[in-house]
């Protein structure tokens, strides 16, 4: 199954009282959203067209890098 390509939210439901519920979302100076979920923390920065996302889990991390397109 592949997931790859750009898609359009149809619809969501309860989405603002879920995240109030389980995060704390801050920004740090003018490109960078960072967001605690319990127990993981991710980071997004904007730089230009390069949108730059890390998240960590206890000593795990990954990031992914995309382009705007």
């Amino acid at each position: 199954m592949n997931f790859s390509g750009k898609y359009q939210l149809q619809s969501q439901e309860n989405f603002e009282p879920f995240m109030k519920a389980m995060t704390v979302v801050q920004m740090e100076g003018n490109n960078k959203l960072v967001t605690t979920l319990k127990n993981i923390k991710s980071v997004t920065e904007l730089n230009g067209d390069t949108m730059t996302n890390t998240m960590t889990l206890g000593d795990i991390a990954y990031k992914r890098i995309s382009k705007r397109i």
